[in-house]
C-alpha cells in the first residue's frame, strides 16, 4: 500500500492588506502639499498693514482663470503693488494699473487698506483703479472671530 506524506492544505486566501506602503504615500503627499502651500499663505502678510475688522460671511468660489493683484495702503498712506515692500508714487501706481488694464483676461485686484489709513487714500486709490478701468475689485479686512 503507498503511503501519502503530503500534508493537508487548507485553500483559503490570505485575508491580510498591507496598507503600509499606502500610508507612507499618504503622509508623503501631505508633506508636499504642506511645502508647496506655505509659501503662498505668507506671501499675503508681507505688505505691514494692520486689516480692518469685519464679521465673516461666505465666498463664493473663485475662478481658475482668475489672477489676484494685491495693492495696499499702509497707515502713512503709501501705495503697494504686488507682494513686495517697496513703495510706488502715483505715477507709477497709474502705469502698473493701466498695464494690468490691458491684460486679455482682467485680474482681480484685491485692496489691502491699514485700518488707521485716512479714507481720503483708499479713495483716491479707487478712482485710480476706475481711471484705468478694471472693474474686478475686492477688499481684504480680518474676521471678528
Amino acid at each position: 500500500m503507498a503511503r501519502n506524506f503530503r500534508r493537508p492544505r487548507s485553500s483559503h486566501p490570505i485575508a491580510e492588506l498591507n496598507v503600509t506602503n499606502l500610508i507612507d504615500l499618504g503622509f508623503m503627499l501631505l508633506i508636499i502639499f504642506m511645502i508647496v502651500a506655505n509659501p503662498t499663505l505668507q506671501k499675503e502678510q508681507t505688505i505691514p498693514v494692520n486689516l480692518p475688522s469685519v464679521s465673516k460671511l461666505p465666498e463664493p468660489p473663485a475662478d481658475t482663470r482668475d489672477q489676484f493683484i494685491s495693492l495696499g495702503v499702509d497707515a502713512a498712506g503709501r501705495f503697494y503693488v504686488g507682494e513686495n515692500k517697496t513703495t510706488v508714487s502715483p505715477m507709477e501706481l497709474q502705469s502698473k494699473l493701466h498695464g494690468y488694464a490691458a491684460m486679455s483676461h482682467q485680474p482681480i485686484i484685491r485692496i489691502r487698506g491699514d485700518a488707521r489709513v485716512p479714507y481720503e487714500k483708499v479713495a483716491q486709490l479707487m478712482a485710480e483703479l476706475q481711471r484705468a478701468g478694471l472693474t474686478k475689485i475686492t477688499f481684504d479686512s480680518q474676521s471678528n472671530e
